[in-house]
């Protein structure tokens, strides 16, 4: 029998469906003129991005009703059938590639992006795993370096792509993880000091990622081309003053700004609606992290406790982040803002991770998370 709608976490419900369709809006708005010339479309994105929310809405209203035990069985298949993904995404001939990277597998009217797949995967393996190794999570091998193992293979197929913010959301938020389980802290600081030179390595060695570092660093030394994104940004977000120029009279996002539809979305969001638009979406993203945190506190048991602590550690990374790069706080890195950005991937994986909260959240009698209390 069906549970009633309001003994989820109506707020968690809310929060993502008024994202995902201010999402719809605004990908049409900041794609409209670029898919007009590109595709003699005006609609194309706007008509995409609706399918996805569709079918994403219809994800998330078929999972919140599955039992979330139930992804414990899958949990271990789920992340070697991910893993296969990234593998098949660097084949030739079966992964697609855009601006240098392979990132996509293609099929019949989509594109599937393995490495949105491989964050809820990852996540699901390691609240699985660590209900069962709690008596040994202090230990260094099988409580440390055995999930050390499965994320460096997942990181080394992530930097094949290259995709390094995705390798280095997927690694934060297993070590967040980790940490929240009990891990020993030595061992978490001795693995991120051992990190940085690797990091500095990937940065440095490769010329666009220095060129985006420098860029970050002063953008102003180079405005024509590794400086071009951001100064874009800041002019969208600085025109928008308070209030914002209104909905759909943005002019950066009319061939000035790149990637306005995906990662820089919230830069069009600033200038047409202000920094009280930017405010509302700021708002709306910190009471979805903060009701899933409430959920993973109040979970009736371990697995359902990681779980809910992973998709909402997810969501907070990959909109800070974002946020981050938009206003000039992080370097330029390719993370799309979860449930706005374009990309169906990244929203029929959102709403998917929102099923599983909610369905979490069905039954808990505390107030502070079911709306009706």
């Amino acid at each position: 029998m069906f549970k009633k709608l309001e003994e989820y976490d109506l707020v968690i419900m809310l929060m993502a469906i008024a994202l995902t369709c201010f999402g719809v809006v605004m990908v049409y708005s900041a794609s409209s003129v670029m898919a007009a010339k590109r595709f003699h479309d005006g609609f194309f994105f706007l008509k995409r991005q609706g399918l996805f929310a569709l079918l994403g809405f219809g994800l998330m209203f078929i999972t919140m009703r599955i039992n979330y035990q139930f992804w414990r069985k899958l949990a271990a298949p789920i992340l070697l059938v991910c893993i296969a993904l990234l593998v098949v995404v660097l084949i030739p001939g079966l992964g697609g590639s855009a601006g240098g990277a392979s990132r996509w597998i293609r099929l019949p009217g989509f594109n599937l992006q393995p490495s949105e797949i491989a964050k809820i995967a990852l996540i699901m393996y390691m609240a699985y795993s660590l209900d069962r190794k709690q008596d040994k999570i202090k230990q260094l091998g099988p409580g440390f370096v055995s999930y050390m193992l499965i994320l460096l293979v997942m990181l080394g197929l992530l930097l094949k792509q290259p995709d390094m913010g995705s390798a280095l959301t997927l690694a934060a938020v297993a070590v967040i993880m980790l940490f929240a389980a009990g891990t020993r802290l030595v061992y978490i600081i001795s693995i991120v000091l051992m990190s940085l030179p690797f990091i500095y390595f990937l940065i440095m060695n490769v010329a666009y990622r220095k060129r985006r570092i420098m860029a970050f660093l002063n953008p102003w030394d180079d405005p024509q081309n590794s400086g071009f994104q951001i100064i874009q940004s800041w002019l969208a977000l600085g025109t928008g003053g308070v209030f914002g120029q209104g909905l759909g009279e943005g002019k950066q996002k009319l061939f000035y700004l790149p990637e306005a539809h995906t990662d820089f979305i919230l830069a069009v969001v600033g200038e047409e609606l202000g920094f009280l638009g930017v405010i509302v979406i700021i708002g709306m993203f910190f009471l979805l992290v903060q009701r899933a945190m409430r959920i993973a506190v109040a979970a009736p048991d371990i697995f359902g406790r990681f779980l809910a602590l992973g998709i909402a550690v997810l969501f907070g990374i990959e909109a800070s982040v974002n946020m981050g790069v938009v206003t000039g706080l992080l370097p330029t890195k390719g993370l799309a803002l979860p449930f706005i950005s374009y990309g169906g991937s990244s929203l029929l994986i959102s709403l998917f991770a929102v099923g599983i909260l909610l369905n979490i959240s069905s039954g808990l009698k505390i107030s502070s998370i079911n709306l009706k209390e």
